[in-house]
């Protein structure tokens, strides 16, 4: 093979412009750089974007993964079940509010979790199902919502909003999946509550933050006092107030430390007033975060598409070698093509190992998506051992994702190309 000239390609950089820079600048001269009308508008358009009443931004996905615990009022002896091939993120959130984690496997050699499996881990202490949209392909959530129905009758609800409900909740962890679809729905408009990751890394992105939204079809009712008092009592009732409009005003008492008025009311004259209504949390989003996601939202068409069609060319390169790809598109869905993961089949981790290290060689970046939860420190230490997880841990022994961004230029995706294929057939 003809020598190829040396590139320097990064696993992900954020795909930053001059637009981000000038509305940043304007945000950090405007006086206003905390939560305030940037938030609120970046708030409004992501609703819009994937078709949903409310959206609230906040500091993270993990933030916003445990404000949905937090707005259910999970309580330590409830139980919720995750995957054990995903990121701590999504499990390290029930430790956070102190209820019990119950991981299941993954599917044999695809990265969804294995549904005949959360079917039998479901218990009457089961309050939330949180699947995971890996690399931006969208769960099979008519799946999850069949098995939800089938244990409609063990569900026991503790409070006004798990009653009204009526079954155990499914949240998305959408940390990957920004824009994508399935049957025709945007991910944050699918399951009853989403969680966005706005981190450097992603799609999209406010540098950090996170967003979450909320798909309930009782949302737009009045919220009855009584309902109220049975769901959180302490907070003050709001004659003829929706339950979006009470799931909203609850977040922001959340994120907040449980201020009933940000800083951007207090500035009204006369206003300074405020109550703390209970000792909670802080996890807003900025201004300035949100003036980076107001230019990457209008920029994020374009951006998508790139994304598609550098996985295209990685597909239609791959295509024939002895290398597993994940489906990124079809009929039925389109993922956000977040992470392009490959698997080389009867290889070893640490022969996968020595790939990505010929790969820096190169000067290419190269990731693993993702260590199973059970081979972590913290999670053992829970009880959890990847014996018991035996297709999550073959997902990821012979796991290697390649960098994938929107700054990619032809040339360098096939030198990425070129020297991961010459690599692996020299294997």
């Amino acid at each position: 093979m003809t020598k190829m000239k040396s590139m320097k390609i990064p696993f992900s950089p954020p795909d930053m412009s001059e637009e981000e820079a000038k509305e940043v600048r304007e945000a950090i001269l405007s006086g206003w750089i905390t939560t305030g009308p940037r938030t609120k508008k970046l708030e409004a358009q992501i609703s819009k974007y994937v078709g949903t009443v409310k959206t609230v931004c906040l500091n993270s996905a993990t933030a916003a993964m445990e404000m949905v615990l937090h707005l259910l009022n999970v309580q330590p002896e409830d139980e919720v079940i995750v995957p054990a091939y995903t990121y701590t993120a999504t499990a390290s959130v029930t430790q956070h509010v102190g209820c019990r984690l119950v991981m299941v496997d993954s599917q044999k050699d695809n990265v969804e979790m294995d549904y005949e499996q959360l079917e039998q881990a479901i218990t009457e202490k089961t309050k939330v199902i949180m699947p995971v949209d890996i690399a931006g392909i969208v769960a099979d959530y008519d799946r999850v919502y069949e098995i939800v129905e089938r244990k409609k009758s063990l569900f026991k609800p503790a409070n006004a909003l798990q009653a009204k409900i009526g079954r155990i909740v499914v949240t998305s962890d959408c940390a990957h999946s920004f824009g994508a679809v399935r049957k025709g729905k945007k991910t944050g408009a699918i399951t009853d509550f989403s969680a966005f990751s706005f981190h450097a890394v992603k799609n999209f992105t406010t540098a950090e933050g996170g967003a979450l939204t909320w798909q309930l079809p009782f949302g737009e009712l009045r919220v009855k006092n009584e309902e109220l008092r049975n769901y959180m009592p302490h907070v003050p009732y709001v004659e003829g107030e929706t339950w979006n409009e009470l799931l909203y005003r609850i977040s922001q008492l959340f994120s907040l430390h449980g201020q009933n008025k940000d800083a951007l009311a207090k500035t009204k004259g006369g206003m300074w007033e405020y109550d703390i209504i209970g000792p909670w949390y802080k996890c807003n989003m900025t201004d300035i975060m949100a003036s980076l996601g107001l230019v990457q939202l209008q920029r994020y068409p374009k951006m998508l598409e790139r994304r598609q069609e550098i996985v295209a060319r990685y597909n239609a390169a791959l295509n024939g070698l002895n290398v597993v790809l994940l489906n990124h598109k079809d009929a039925e869905h389109c993922s956000s093509h977040h992470l392009y993961m490959v698997r080389l089949p009867g290889k070893s981790r640490e022969e996968v190992n020595r790939v990505m290290e010929q790969m820096a060689e190169r000067g290419i970046a190269t990731n693993v998506h993702f260590k199973p939860l059970p081979m972590m420190t913290a999670y053992k230490a829970l009880g959890f051992n990847i014996v018991d997880y035996p297709n999550a841990y073959h997902l990821f022994e012979n796991e290697i994702t390649l960098p994938l961004y929107t700054r990619l230029t032809d040339e360098e995706v096939d030198y990425v190309i070129n020297n991961f294929v010459e690599i692996i057939k020299n294997l």
